[in-house]
């Protein structure tokens, strides 16, 4: 039985959705709280994630609708097939009194990447703590 895991993070932010979507289709505030890339908010468009540690992750956009929902792949080849990740991003804005649910998540993992897995847990909580940091300054 091959099971495969996801990784969901939840967290609300006092902006409204508008502003959420733009950190998370803008390349250049994408690459401020996530990773070097050449994204593009079109369906089908291939892009990369080039993380600081020296990986690069293959990805294609899977959906768009306008600040509400964002899916795409999240795929890491890697000299160790062990540590090869066919993965999937899904990003929900839902609008909140105060601002906005932002919902992640990361399905895909293996029941054999217990290290990808977790490293997934605790990146995307850095990875929203440095969105929430973005969001809090003037320009963002």
């Amino acid at each position: 039985m091959n099971e495969t895991r996801t990784v969901t993070v939840e967290r609300e932010f006092a902006h409204p959705p508008e502003k959420l979507w733009r950190a998370l289709t803008q390349p250049h505030l994408i690459a401020e709280w996530l990773m070097k890339n050449d994204f593009k908010p079109d369906v089908g468009h291939k892009f990369n994630l080039r993380g600081d540690w020296g990986g690069v992750l293959d990805c294609e956009v899977l959906a768009v609708e306008a600040n509400k929902v964002l899916s795409y792949t999240w795929n890491f080849a890697s000299d160790d097939a062990a540590y090869d990740l066919q993965s999937v991003v899904t990003f929900t804005l839902t609008p909140t009194p105060a601002g906005t649910q932002l919902r992640m998540e990361q399905s895909g993992f293996g029941s054999t990447q217990r290290q990808a897995f977790g490293g997934a847990k605790l990146g995307w909580q850095q990875f929203f703590a440095n969105l929430d940091d973005l969001l809090s300054r003037d320009g963002a």
